[in-house]
């Protein structure tokens, strides 16, 4: 995430811009702005949940089981959708099962399979959180109508498709 909370004046990019002339002084502004909002978001998200006390990469473990049918799914499908690898997967069940919101289920055949389970204490804790989180999501995007925030959607959509650029090897 940005860690810079003094972005560049349109003034600085210009200079920028006369230095290095590939730079588009609206792509550079647009995108650390967007980077900023990002880290913003995540700290105020951390700061919302830590009064339940949670973290994200927990809180996003049990959000994903709720979403399954059977409020269970494997460490592996876990650190897919979380986007984390499963070293990281295996610290936040290890977490979650301490605290009881969350358990490991062994399969009788074979032992080397286990699938995690959301626990009525885990289930608890979201009932307890949802609720705040939704409240303060609402009021934190109430500045957007649902035009704007379709269009937010769009534009972002559009930007994540651009991300492969950042990668790409020349």
């Amino acid at each position: 995430m940005l860690e810079l909370k003094d972005l560049p004046t349109t003034g600085v990019l210009h200079k920028f811009a006369e230095r290095y002339p590939d730079a588009d002084i609206t792509a550079v502004s647009s995108f650390l702005h967007l980077m900023r909002v990002a880290t913003d978001l995540s700290i105020a998200l951390d700061a919302c949940l830590s009064k339940h006390g949670l973290l994200q990469g927990r809180w996003w473990v049990l959000i994903l089981l709720m979403r399954e049918e059977t409020q269970a799914s494997t460490p592996s499908v876990l650190a897919d959708k979380a986007g984390v690898t499963r070293a990281t997967m295996t610290g936040l069940i290890d977490g979650l099962e301490q605290s009881g919101l969350v358990e490991r289920v062994f399969t009788k055949s074979d032992r080397r399979s286990v699938s995690i389970h959301l626990t009525e204490a885990g289930q608890a804790k979201l009932d307890a959180v949802m609720p705040d989180y939704y409240q303060r999501l609402r009021l934190c995007m109430k500045g957007l109508s649902e035009a704007q925030r379709e269009q937010m959607h769009q534009m972002l959509d559009l930007i994540n498709l651009g991300i492969p650029e950042l990668t790409k090897q020349k």
